[in-house]
Parts: structure tokens; C-alpha cells; sequence
């Protein structure tokens, strides 16, 4: 839902703090999330659409290339409404397929390749792709998880239901010839030979025919189902339409008034999450930005890109531009081109943020979003901001704080409650879920399962998530409130805080901690800074170091596997009684 019944400007204070020429509210055309890249086809026919390790693709041979994947699809059976799952990193091949899957009238499931057999699986059973395409190393994997399906079709394609592509078929020559052999030496060279059974994508675009394929859906239909944990943390699938992912991308566009023409985006992101789709790939449809592709965050390659490409925009997550920082060399980079960049995915760290700006020269601002909002709702201003929160709502988008236990009465500035978010970007709901739609989506608010505060001013600041919090001894505890204890010990680089089952109180915290490199620190030592920094409720019980912490890739903290690790090392003797939370 929008805004629904205006709210009076006195209510939405955080106007007053957009940059200049940032409007209050956008336009959303109604056309479909691939019309994007058709209208930009027609305006820049000959400006660079896709720029990957030297290789370009104009907006003009880009709309071609999906219309033809469009078509080959359409050639299969395949109906509009029908699943194609992606399992491709950041690349021309998850361009093609991804927007050639909507102007087909079908809808996409970018799936991560880093996901395990069982993992991927779950996700398929969800929402049951008829074709699936894949990296060649992982057709084993998928194949696999397909194999599973069979029951739940209603009928397969009448061709293969697998289409493959290697990340070298992306590249151009000397790469695609050089790439394999180093491939090969690091044991991550894996052909699947072009057959009837696994056909090769970049052959079946030469192949179709090379019409302009017009798509059937509307901008209300569904365009793509994110995998997500969602607001409750049960597994299940997002459904973004057309309309959402087109509105998040016009307010990010809108969030950068002086960006400029022909804008080039470094885009490191996976777009096989939200974040990726929405910054880099929606915000070029939009402005007819250049996209340059990185399969993944790789250090070099990214200070590589920035000094070659020169673009002026670098979306990314916090633990890119600590990567960045920490780099003794990085001062021999010119990165001057950076002007601005949007970070999210996990909290900003102060002195991260400023020492990339001055590294840079250009501005970091932090936002904040969720899979559910196709994601980005709120953004510190580009020119302005306030260090520590996650800014304020995005153009066309309200957001309130309520109160946890009925979620229904509104709260003033300071006080602790549920962020719910109202716009154009929110979701249609979970994919064949009712109920868990049901419990997020509630009279047009999106509740998040955060636990925010919002200042006078309209800045928000995330507390902690809801399913996340400690309840010790009858008391509420926010592991955030520990962990930034933690992290300003000199020798702790990273700290993670979760709950631990305890007989006696319910629940006590258990820190799982990485130290900077070449310190020494013991459990006593950290037990005991805290215990001269937290009150006894707050207070970790128990220290385990890890050389590193398990992330996704845009650098999120996997929580929920540190939590399974404490309650798994738990004497069962010291489990507690289940009781209702």
C-alpha cells in the first residue's frame, strides 16, 4: 500500500531534512520492471548499458539479448506466471535471464549460489520453478534439487529445464580464453558440455529468434519471489511485484538529484538479493546509468574497477569499505570518482564511514531496508545526515514506531517499539503463505520485527530485532547494547551476542568474538570489561573467539547459525523449561 490518507507535513518531520531536489513524493510508471530497460533502449539506444571485465553491452543489445531469452522460453511452454530459479552471480547472464524472465510475463527466483544442496532445495520446494538456469559448476546442485520437484509440476518444459552459462561466456577475449586456465589451476573449472539435456545460455540467444517480444503482465502482477527468512524468521519467499521494484528504484534514483547524466555504478552487490536488484540494477534502468559488474566483492577488483571505470556511485555493504580501509596500499588509488554511496545491510561503523570519505573523497550514507520493501526504505541524506541512525523514510514512504505489545498505538520520539513502514516498495506478501502474510502485513503497514526509535527530527535508529532480543531473567535485553560494549575494546574487531539457554534465568548472553589481528585476549579479559560497562542482566557469561563471523555476501551477520552453535554446546542439564515467549 501508499501512503494511503495523507498525513499532515507536520507528521512526517523528516521532510525537512531532504537534500535539495529530493521531492517528497515520486511518480511510478505503469509499465512492467523490463519496460524499464525497453524505455531506456529507445532513449540511450548506444549508451553502455553493461560493462563486465571489458566487455559492453549497449542498452540497445541488451533489450535484444532479453527479448530473445524471452522468446527461447517462450518456445519451451512456458506460461506467464510460471518460476524460472537464477543461480548466477552478479554478471550479463543474470541481467539477460532475470529481465528476459519478466518480459516472458514470468516470474524469477533468484536463488544464491553459495547456497548448499539442501538449502537450494527448500527454496525450489517453495516455489517450484519450471526451468532453472545455472553456472555450470553448479548443475550438480541444482540438478539435484530439481530432481525433487517432479511431483510438485504441473507439467515440465518441452525442452531441457535447465539452461547453463559459464562466467567466462560473459567476458570478452583474451579473458574468456585466460579465465579457464586460472579456473583450472584453483580447482574451480567445471564445463557442462552444450547438449540437448544442458544447453548453453549465450547459444540459445543466438539461436531465437530475434523479434521484439512483448510482455504479457501488468505492473501489479509478481516479477520475482525473494527467499527470506521474513519478519517471523520461518523460510519462505517474498513476492515483489513490478510495481514495487520499479517504485524502489525511482526513489533511489530520486536520492541522487545530482548524480548526473550517464552515471556509471560500481555494482558488487549480488543481484541475486534485493539490495542489488533495487541500487545498482533498478536505479540504471531508471537513469540510464552504466552498470559495472562484479561477480562478487573482491578487493582488488573493486579498486580496479573504480580507478578504470571511473563510477561515480559504489552501493555496498559496511564490511566493503572496511575491507577497503584496512588496505595499506590504499592510498596509491585514486578514488576520486566515488561521489556517493548507499550502505546497508548491517550497521555503518562510524570510523569506517569517515575514513572512506576521506579516502574517497565522495559521501557514505547509511540506510536501512528489508527483502519485504524490495528493500530500501529509509537513507541518511547524501549531504547531510546524522551518523549512528538510518536516516529517514525515502520519497513516497511513511514509517512510524508502535508499540510492541499491540502494535497499534503509535509513539513519540525516544521510545522504544516495532518499525512499521507504509510506501509503494512493500511487498505483496509471501508466496502462497496467507497467514505469515497476514501477520506482517496489517491494515497497509508493513511491520518489520524491528525495534527502532525515531527523533524529533524523523531520523530512525535501529535498537535491536524483536526475534533477536534477550529475555534474562524476566528482563528485556538488546544484544546491540552489548556488542557496541565489545567492539570498543581495543582488540575486538567483531562481536556477536545471542542468547543461551540457562536453567535459572531463561536466557544469559553468550558473545562470540573476533579479535583484531596480532591481539591476545582472554574469556576472563572481555568478562570482565564488560562487567565494569553493563549492568549484571547484560552481562555475557560465556566467550567464544572465532577467527571470523559467518555473513551473508552483502556482509549481514549470520545470526540465526551462532545461535544453533550456542544452544547446540548447551549441557542439556541446563536447558530450561519451554515456556511461551
Amino acid at each position: 500500500a501508499d501512503r494511503g490518507a495523507e498525513r499532515p507535513p507536520a507528521d512526517l518531520p523528516w521532510l525537512a531534512s531532504y537534500d535539495r531536489g529530493v521531492p517528497a513524493e515520486i511518480e511510478i510508471p505503469e509499465v512492467t520492471y523490463d519496460g524499464l530497460l525497453r524505455r531506456a533502449a529507445e532513449r540511450w539506444p548506444t549508451r553502455i548499458a553493461l560493462s563486465f571485465f571489458g566487455a559492453t553491452h549497449t542498452f540497445t543489445a541488451l533489450d535484444d539479448a532479453v527479448d530473445r531469452f524471452a522468446c527461447h522460453i517462450d518456445t519451451l511452454g512456458l506460461q506467464p506466471g510460471d518460476r524460472v530459479s537464477l543461480h548466477l552471480p552478479t554478471s550479463p547472464a543474470f541481467v539477460i535471464a532475470f529481465l528476459g524472465t519478466l518480459r516472458a510475463g514470468c516470474i524469477a527466483v533468484p536463488i544464491s549460489p553459495l547456497l548448499v544442496e539442501h538449502e537450494a532445495s527448500v527454496v525450489m520446494r517453495e516455489t517450484t520453478p519450471r526451468l532453472s538456469v545455472t553456472l555450470d559448476l553448479l548443475v550438480p546442485r541444482v540438478r539435484a534439487a530439481r530432481d525433487e520437484l517432479v511431483d510438485a509440476l504441473p507439467s515440465p518444459p518441452s525442452g531441457a529445464d535447465l539452461i547453463v552459462t559459464n562466467i567466462a561466456d560473459s567476458m570478452r577475449a583474451p579473458l574468456r580464453w585466460l579465465y579457464p586456465l586460472k579456473a583450472r589451476r584453483e580447482g574451480r573449472w567445471h564445463p557442462v558440455p552444450h547438449s540437448p539435456a544442458t544447453p548453453d545460455l549465450f547459444r540459445c540467444l543466438a539461436a531465437a529468434p530475434g523479434w521484439r517480444f512483448r510482455s504479457p503482465g501488468t505492473h501489479r502482477d509478481v516479477a520475482a519471489l525473494l527467499p527470506t527468512g521474513g519478519t517471523t524468521g520461518v523460510p519462505k519467499a517474498a513476492a515483489l511485484t513490478h510495481r514495487n521494484l520499479i517504485a524502489n528504484a525511482m526513489q533511489v534514483a530520486a536520492w541522487f538529484p545530482d548524480a548526473g547524466d550517464g552515471t556509471k555504478v560500481l555494482c558488487a552487490l549480488p543481484y541475486f538479493h534485493s539490495y542489488g536488484l533495487s541500487v545498482d540494477l533498478g536505479y540504471a534502468l531508471v537513469t540510464g546509468a552504466t552498470q559495472v559488474l562484479l561477480p562478487r566483492f573482491d578487493a582488488d577488483q573493486v579498486l580496479k574497477a573504480i580507478e578504470h571505470e571511473r563510477p561515480a556511485l559504489f552501493p555496498g555493504a559496511p564490511n566493503f569499505y572496511a575491507a577497503l580501509v584496512e588496505r595499506p596500499d590504499l592510498g596509491r588509488h585514486d578514488l576520486s570518482s566515488v561521489k556517493a554511496c548507499i550502505s546497508g545491510a548491517a550497521p555503518l561503523p562510524r570510523d569506517v564511514q569517515e575514513r572512506f570519505e576521506a579516502a574517497s573523497g565522495g559521501r557514505v550514507s547509511e540506510g536501512y531496508g528489508l527483502t519485504e520493501a524490495s528493500p530500501v526504505t529509509h537513507c541518511n541524506p547524501i549531504h547531510a545526515g546524522k551518523p549512528g541512525t538510518i536516516g529517514v523514510p525515502f520519497p513516497s514512504t511513511d514509517a512510524r514506531v508502535v508499540d510492541h505489545d499491540t502494535g497499534q498505538r503509535a509513539l513519540g520520539p525516544g521510545e522504544v517499539g516495532e518499525l512499521c513502514i507504509r510506501g509503494p516498495q512493500v511487498f505483496a506478501g509471501y508466496w502462497e503463505r496467507p497467514d505469515e502474510t497476514a501477520r506482517a502485513l496489517r491494515d497497509g503497514w508493513l511491520y518489520t520485527g524491528d525495534l527502532a526509535t525515531m527523533d524529533e527530527d524523523g531520523y530512525f535508529r535501529i535498537v535491536d530485532r524483536i526475534k533477536d532480543m534477550l529475555i534474562v531473567a524476566g528482563v528485556n535485553v538488546f544484544p546491540s547494547d552489548i556488542e557496541k560494549v565489545l567492539v570498543a575494546h581495543p582488540a575486538i574487531a567483531e562481536a556477536v551476542v545471542v542468547g543461551r539457554p540457562d536453567p535459572r534465568r531463561g536466557e544469559v548472553a553468550k558473545a562470540f568474538v573476533v579479535l583484531c589481528e596480532g591481539a591476545e585476549l582472554t574469556a576472563e579479559d572481555v568478562i570482565a570489561w564488560c562487567h565494569e560497562r553493563l549492568n549484571p542482566m547484560k552481562r555475557p557469561v560465556e566467550v567464544e573467539f572465532r577467527s571470523e563471523l559467518p555473513k551473508t555476501m552483502v556482509g549481514k551477520v549470520l545470526r540465526r547459525a551462532l545461535l544453533e552453535s550456542a544452544v547446540a554446546s548447551t549441557d542439556p542439564a541446563d536447558q530450561p523449561p519451554a515456556v511461551p515467549r
